[in-house]
């Protein structure tokens, strides 16, 4: 196992007055045996930057380290890192067993060390009966797990995860992901994981990199992500449904965004001295909670508001008039000029 870090990484296509740069800058401290979550819109850099990382991509500028080597100019074999892609990359005339055997095959490991290798990568997957099978004969989760034991018999210092659950259903993800979880509790091996599922990320990280038109906005805990979005980017794109973010606060201050998640409104009977008045436009049931859309009643905002509410909550008529009133403690700011957190509201 190593730590990674990467330092004032650029990278750029083409050259000269042709270049066109796509990464800027990102630099990150990964320890050992942590799991590091990559996640972002399509088109921000995180693909790219985990390429980087295992060799597929070259360097424009920076230096990436993997442990206490700088690993910039080394073939991808030289790295110790094995990576688990979006369309698995199984040959499909090969059996479950052959596939995960191939790559130790090729590296000439002894024959009993690939048996011991591919029966405990197996047992720990669950896929032990179907090492005879080929990939055709599996379900699409079945092959992940084959793709992901054929990264564990390797013994890499690194994995290296390029949206490994994006080509199966809502149930499948679910459950690869607890199974992901716990390889990484049994195997303690340092993770990337790149995804453009913010729940994916929630669940999985230890800590997580947002990223953004090639920069990292925000690395943190999920909980820091959460709860204290360094940007507006973090705060709309990080939750489901997004933060409501005003361009200009109820009371008239000008200059800040403010930022409330949907579950920190509370819908009140009467007004209070700092309930927004609202007018209902649409309601989501959502099994157990519902999301109410509501048109902020403001002279010059013309805001729509999200929120959030449990199962048993009444829900307000469409084109009815409510109040919401947001926790105090729980409202974020930000400059309006930059996007990014203003610690006090001044």
């Amino acid at each position: 196992m190593a730590s990674i870090t990467l330092k004032n990484i650029t990278k750029s296509y083409g050259k000269g007055k042709t270049a066109n740069p796509v990464i800027h800058g990102v630099n990150a401290e990964i320890a050992d045996g942590e799991f590091i979550v990559i996640v972002g819109p399509s088109g921000c850099g995180k693909s790219t930057l985990l390429r980087m990382v295992a060799g597929l991509e070259e360097v424009t500028g920076g230096d990436i380290s993997i442990g206490n080597r700088v690993v910039n100019n080394l073939e991808p074999s030289e790295r110790d890192i094995a990576m688990v892609f979006q369309n698995y990359a199984l040959y499909p005339h090969m059996s479950v067993f052959d596939n995960m055997a191939y790559g130790l095959k090729i590296a000439k490991i002894p024959a009993d060390e690939i048996q011991t290798r591919v029966d405990k990568a197996a047992k720990i997957l669950e896929i032990g009966p179907f090492l005879h099978r080929k990939p055709r004969e599996l379900s699409g989760g079945q092959r992940q797990r084959v793709a992901m034991g054929r990264a564990i018999v390797r013994q890499p210092q690194v994995f290296l995860f390029d949206e490994p659950l994006s080509n199966l259903d809502a149930k499948l993800r679910a459950q690869t992901r607890l199974e992901i979880q716990k390889l990484h509790r049994e195997l303690g091996i340092t993770s990337l994981f790149v995804t453009h599922d913010q729940v994916e990320a929630m669940t999985l990280a230890q800590r997580m990199i947002v990223m953004h038109a090639g920069v990292v906005e925000q690395f943190g805990t999920p909980e820091e992500v959460y709860t204290r979005p360094a940007t507006t980017f973090v705060a709309s794109f990080m939750g489901s449904p997004p933060m409501n973010l005003l361009k200009a606060a109820p009371n008239g201050q000008t200059g800040q965004i403010l930022g409330i998640r949907p579950e920190h409104l509370q819908i009140t009977p009467v007004a209070k001295p700092q309930s927004w008045l609202l007018r209902v436009e649409a309601v989501e049931m959502l099994g157990a909670e519902r999301l109410i859309y509501a048109r902020l009643q403001h002279a010059e905002l013309d805001e729509l508001v999200i929120i959030r509410t449990e199962e048993g909550h009444a829900v307000p008529p469409l084109g009815t008039n409510i109040y919401a009133t947001p926790q105090a403690n729980r409202l974020h700011h930000f400059d309006a000029s930059t996007g990014h957190r203003v610690e006090s509201a001044g």
